[in-house]
C-alpha cells in the first residue's frame, strides 16, 4: 500500500466514490486513494421507504469493495487527525499517508447520546430512527402498531441534519396509513421541531402544509428533544417562545420517530481544516479550502449553506473533479456550484413534491411542470430509478 498519493480522498459514501470515479474517467493513471473504515455501503434515501414497508432494506446494503471503482486504492481506516502544512494526515490505526491533492467527504456524524436515554430504548417502547439501518424495519412495525386513539410522534433537532427532508417524510407516510385506516382524526399525529418553519422555501412549504392539514398533523416548532423514557413512553422537549425563554415540555407517545442532532465528525471539528462551526472550511463555489489550496471538500461535512442531501452531491462532485484536474495542472479552478440542492419529499404512498433550488432559495426545477404538486411519476423517480441510478450510474462517475 502507498504512503503517498496524487489524490487522497477522506470518505467513501456517496461524494467519495462519485469523485474517484470521475476523476479515473478522466485520467486513468491518476493515483488515487479512499479512505474509509467501513465494510458496507449504504443507499441511504431509500430508508425512508423502507420504514414505511414499501422497499426492501437488503436493496440499499452492498459492501465497500463492490463499489471501490477501478484503479483506486481502497484504505480501510479511519482519519484521525490533519496535518495541512506537511500535506499528511494520520489515520485511527496510527498511520501516516501524504498527498499531493486533498478531498475532505466523511459525512456527518451523529450524535444518539445527546438525547437522554435516546440510546437505551431505540429499537424498542415504540422508539425508532430510519437515521440507522438497524431499525428502519422497526420503524414499519411502530407505525402499525400505533392504536386507532394512538400518538404518533416525529421529531426534527436544532441541529442541520442530512436530508432534511427526511424527518417529515416518514411522518406524511405514516398519516397516509393513518387515512386509509381512517384514523385521521382520532390518531395525533405530532411533529416536534427544534427549528422554525416546515420548509425553507414558501413554494414547497405551501405544498407541505396541504399535506400537514390533510393528515390533520399537529406542529410544535422550536421544541428540541432532550430526554426519553422508553418504559413509559414519554418524550420530554426544550420549547423556546417567541421572547426566547425556555421551558420543558413532556408528551406521552405510542410511537416516536427520531430524528437524532448531528454534527461534522470530531476528527474535521478538532482539526485546521474546520470553520468556528465545525464544518470544513471551503468556498461555496469552488468548494475549494479556504486556507489550504490543494484542500476539498463536499458533501455532508463541507461548510456551503446548502442542503446536506445526495442531491447535492450530484452536482458537487463534478465542480471538485473539474478544479482537481485544473489544479494539477497548476491553473486556478474554475469549476462553480451553485448551490443546487433537491429534497424529493415523499408526501403519502404513491405522491412525491420534489423540492429543487440554489442557494438563494430560487426553484430550480428539472421538469417542465410545477414539481410543489404530489406526483405519482415523481414517487416512481425515487422509488425505481433513483436507486439504480446511483448503483449503475453515479458510483460509476457516469452522471
Amino acid at each position: 500500500m502507498n504512503a503517498h498519493y496524487q489524490i487522497l480522498i477522506v470518505g467513501g459514501g456517496n461524494a467519495g466514490i462519485s469523485v474517484a470515479s470521475q476523476l479515473l474517467r478522466k485520467d486513468a493513471k491518476l493515483n488515487i486513494g479512499i479512505l474509509d473504515p467501513s465494510d458496507k455501503h449504504y443507499y441511504q434515501p431509500a430508508w425512508t421507504l423502507v420504514g414505511a414497508g414499501t422497499f426492501d432494506m437488503k436493496k440499499t446494503i452492498r459492501t465497500e469493495k463492490e463499489v471501490i471503482p477501478k484503479g483506486a486504492e481502497w484504505i480501510k481506516d479511519g482519519a484521525q487527525s490533519f496535518d495541512p502544512e506537511h500535506n499528511s494526515l494520520t489515520t485511527t490505526s496510527g498511520e501516516t499517508y501524504t498527498y499531493d491533492q486533498l478531498v475532505v467527504c466523511p459525512g456527518i456524524q451523529i450524535h444518539w447520546h445527546k438525547v437522554k436515554g435516546l440510546k437505551e430504548t431505540l429499537g424498542k417502547n415504540g422508539v425508532t430512527s430510519n437515521y440507522h439501518p438497524d431499525y428502519t424495519n422497526y420503524t414499519w412495525e411502530c407505525i402499525q402498531s400505533v392504536p386507532e386513539d394512538g400518538v404518533a410522534l416525529f421529531t426534527n433537532p436544532n441541529t442541520p441534519v442530512k436530508c432534511g427532508g427526511a424527518p417529515q417524510k416518514i411522518m406524511y407516510l405514516a398519516g397516509d396509513y393513518f387515512r386509509r385506516k381512517g384514523w385521521s382524526r382520532s390518531v395525533s399525529t405530532e411533529f416536534y421541531s427544534g427549528g422554525r418553519v416546515i420548509f425553507g422555501i414558501k413554494k414547497y412549504a405551501d405544498s407541505l402544509m396541504k399535506m400537514v392539514n390533510k393528515y390533520n398533523i399537529q406542529l410544535h416548532f422550536k421544541h428540541n428533544l432532550i430526554e426519553i423514557d422508553g418504559e413509559n413512553r414519554i418524550a420530554t422537549f426544550e420549547a423556546v417562545d417567541a421572547d426566547g425563554n425556555t421551558e420543558t415540555v413532556r408528551r406521552k407517545f405510542d410511537m416516536i420517530h427520531v430524528t437524532p442532532p448531528q454534527s461534522a465528525p470530531d476528527f474535521i471539528k478538532n482539526s485546521p481544516l474546520s470553520n468556528d462551526k465545525g464544518w470544513v472550511d471551503v468556498d461555496k463555489h469552488t468548494l475549494q479550502h479556504n486556507t489550504y489550496n490543494n484542500v476539498w471538500s463536499l458533501g455532508d461535512a463541507g461548510s456551503t449553506p446548502n442542503a446536506k442531501t445526495g442531491a447535492a452531491i450530484r452536482k458537487q462532485a463534478p465542480v471538485v473533479v473539474e478544479n482537481i484536474m485544473q489544479a494539477l495542472q497548476h491553473k486556478n479552478p474554475t469549476g462553480n456550484y451553485n448551490g443546487y440542492g433537491s429534497c424529493p419529499l415523499v408526501v403519502g404512498y404513491g405522491k412525491l413534491v420534489l423540492a429543487e433550488f440554489d442557494y438563494d432559495g430560487n426553484p430550480i426545477e428539472t421538469f417542465p411542470f410545477d414539481q410543489a404538486k404530489p406526483r405519482w411519476s415523481m414517487y416512481f423517480l425515487k422509488k425505481r430509478i433513483l436507486p439504480w441510478l446511483y448503483w449503475n450510474r453515479i458510483l460509476k462517475g457516469t452522471v
